[in-house]
């Protein structure tokens, strides 16, 4: 007997969504396979806070940063909430459907103990979809990953960093320190 996972499609998922099947469970839609959210500790949280508030004294009205909000991904099923989303300022379309990939300059994930997840699933979820940027920032080992440049499902480009500044892909004139986003 072969064991098949049922795969949800966006349509399923904001249908789960609308008639309360998800109320009170923090989860997200990857791949079609609806993922349980852990937790935030209080460290982990206010991190993201303060990264958020950095980064949005650093590009001012040039863009949006969402904390925590769901981005729509449709050619992989996917409706992920990263930890920031740095998108185009575009709030009124936002009231009618969450940030495309094309809308997207560039997203962060916080990893505690999602790490392996994040370097994966999302990983190639978030290239696949074409967002030219993603970070990964490594709580445990305080390391930041930037990946760039996404070529077949997989991302080019990858650096490491543990101190010094680097500059987002989309605004290459601003200077982000590497240890304000821990």
């Amino acid at each position: 007997m072969t064991v098949t996972t049922a795969k949800w499609t966006l349509d399923d998922y904001h249908r789960m969504i609308e008639v309360g099947l998800l109320e009170g469970r923090h989860v997200e839609l990857l791949n079609g396979e609806i993922i349980e959210i852990p937790p935030e500790d209080p460290e982990h949280a206010q991190l993201i806070t303060d990264a958020a508030d950095y980064l949005r004294s650093k590009l001012g009205n040039q863009v949006l940063v969402r904390d925590a909000k769901p981005i729509t991904i449709p050619e992989t099923s996917s409706e992920p909430e990263p930890d920031l989303a740095i998108v185009q300022p575009l709030r009124m379309l936002y009231c009618t459907r969450h940030p495309y990939p094309e809308n997207i300059f560039w997203v962060i994930e916080y990893s505690n103990t999602s790490l392996s997840k994040d370097l994966d699933a999302k990983r190639k979820t978030y290239a696949l979809a074409g967002i030219l940027e993603y970070w990964v920032v490594d709580l445990k080992n305080h390391l930041v990953k930037v990946l760039c440049n996404p070529i077949n499902g997989d991302y080019a480009d990858e650096m490491t960093l543990s101190e010094g500044e680097v500059s987002p892909l989309a605004f290459p004139e601003i200077k982000v320190l590497v240890r304000r986003l821990f």
